[in-house]
């Protein structure tokens, strides 16, 4: 089967639904595709472990609800992803594997659909049964033994003898459990198998390195150890010699397969002397005879041993940092792409110039000092011809009238309901403003009934007084015909009578 199932496409879409990034990546690397898990899914995921906001358990769980499918392509690249995050990811999401009591469970595991689901089936049970030991051995001794410090001031090295005596068979569980998987080049067939291979190579190196150098320091330590610790000591020794035998074949695998010589480290066997001498001394101690060995051939022979050991620790470590290098020129490739990517990206984007006028545009670097636009302010002319006078609360427009009424002044009502009441004989006006006289409708000062145009038909009562802008008035305001109300509502009625018999006519 190749390509991505319908389930995968609906499973996908389910958790777009529910709004589950996680779930939703989880499902993403782990579809039916025989292949290994996308780069950019396992990078997203990697991703969300540093992330203090994502729940890491939901993240867990995701990985193992996928392992209770049937397919083999499915479940394998379940635990291939969760691999993956155990070694590139936050260290809290192998904490939260190891504080579970159960992780995979799939010692029965069988893919029943063809050939290749049950040759698939036996490596799945085979790496799942690692990686619960991968995360017990993180549970008993709280650090993982491939992150850990190495060379000579590292966590095995300054180890002291009875942790040392109980961390080293950890060490052997787990590196047996990684060599049981057990593979040959003519197994690895398949995308799929192969990604979860290279986990495995890459872990063996570290793994090992860890062990060597906790080996290094019982050597160190051991003719100055316990007859009990010696016999413990002893026999940790000999089941050295056993996994690295086959962690010799395991690396035969990896070349076969096509990684780099450069990449796999050299293998020094310590000298069959050093066993001997540690077998003797051990009998020694309890009290049988053995053959005379002076204190500087124990000396040499121990010395022998430890150099050689060490420089297979050596070779170890430089392969680990070549790998640690490389990933790091990867990461910065990858990187200046994205810039680059990004830099065509805005040069294909229309640039807009600022105007001088604008309050955050620069020049050479420094902050434009021009006023910034009022949107509120009043527009100007540029001949200056029209221009306002007050501000926002005066709202009494000007004119300019266009023939100079000698009618009367009577209250005029500005926009906010206020009256303007002259004093006096109307003054001359600069702006040709509007005049209005309270006292000429209150009968101060009365004007004459001739004064009234018969195109005015109230009389006059409510036509304003104009004074003109450039000659002054002479002419004083002309008294009502009657000094009250009733008088000039008369006159309004005659007038009103006077037009109607003019129609009439």
């Amino acid at each position: 089967m190749s390509g991505q199932s319908i389930t995968d496409r609906i499973t996908a879409a389910q958790h777009s639904v529910t709004g589950s990034a996680v779930s939703k990546t989880v499902c993403k690397a782990t579809t039916h595709e025989i292949m290994g898990p996308k780069k950019k899914h396992l990078d997203y995921l990697i991703h969300c472990t540093n992330e203090m906001n994502v729940n890491i358990p939901q993240l867990a769980d995701s990985l193992f609800e996928r392992t209770t499918n049937t397919s083999w392509v499915v479940v394998f690249k379940s635990l291939i992803t969760t691999h993956h995050l155990m070694v590139y990811g936050n260290e809290r999401f192998v904490q939260y594997l190891a504080s579970r009591n159960t992780l995979f469970n799939l010692s029965n595991f069988l893919d029943k659909s063809g050939l290749q689901g049950y040759d698939m089936s036996t490596f799945i049970r085979r790496y799942s049964r690692y990686l619960n030991e991968k995360a017990v051995s993180y549970r008993q001794v709280a650090f993982d033994f491939t992150k850990v410090k190495r060379g000579v001031d590292g966590v095995m090295r300054t180890m002291n003898t009875e942790k040392l005596l109980k961390t080293i068979p950890i060490i052997q569980n787990q590196m047996d459990a990684l060599l049981d998987f057990n593979v040959n080049a003519n197994e690895l067939t398949n995308g799929v198998i192969n990604a979860a291979f290279m986990l495995l190579f890459k872990d063996s190196i570290r793994l090992f390195a860890a062990y060597n150098e906790g080996i290094i320091n019982l050597l160190e330590k051991y003719f100055d150890m316990k007859k009990t610790q010696c016999k413990e000591g002893l026999d940790i020794y000999k089941k050295f010699l056993t996994r690295m035998t086959r962690i010799s074949e395991f690396l035969k695998v990896a070349e076969q397969v096509g990684i780099d010589r450069g990449d796999i480290p050299d293998l020094s066997q310590a000298p069959s002397s050093l066993l001997e001498a540690l077998e003797q001394h051990l009998a020694s101690l309890e009290g049988k005879k053995v053959k005379d060995s002076t204190a500087a051939s124990r000396a040499s022979t121990l010395s022998n041993a430890v150099s050689s050991l060490a420089s297979t620790g050596m070779s170890f470590t430089k392969v680990d940092e070549r790998e640690k290098q490389a990933a790091l020129e990867e990461e910065q490739a990858r990187l200046k792409a994205l810039k680059e990517q990004r830099l065509k990206e805005l040069s294909k984007r229309p640039s807009f110039a600022t105007t001088d006028t604008s309050p955050i545009s620069t020049t050479g670097g420094t902050i434009s000092t021009a006023p910034a636009i009022d949107l509120f302010s009043t527009p100007s002319c540029s001949n200056g011809a029209v221009k306002m006078e007050s501000d926002l609360f005066d709202l009494q427009s000007t004119f300019q009238p266009s023939m100079q009424s000698g009618s009367t002044g009577l209250p005029v009502a500005t926009a906010w309901a206020g009256y303007s009441t002259p004093q006096g004989p109307p003054q001359q006006s600069s702006a040709g403003g509007l005049q209005v006289d309270f006292e000429s409708v209150f009968g101060a000062k009365a004007i004459g009934s001739n004064s009234v145009s018969s195109d005015d038909i109230t009389g006059g009562i409510l036509k304003p007084t104009l004074a003109g802008s450039n000659q002054p008035s002479s002419q004083q305001p002309e008294k009502l015909v009657s000094d009250d109300l009733d008088s000039s509502l008369a006159n309004l009625v005659g007038n009103l009578g006077i037009g109607n018999g003019t129609m009439k006519k």
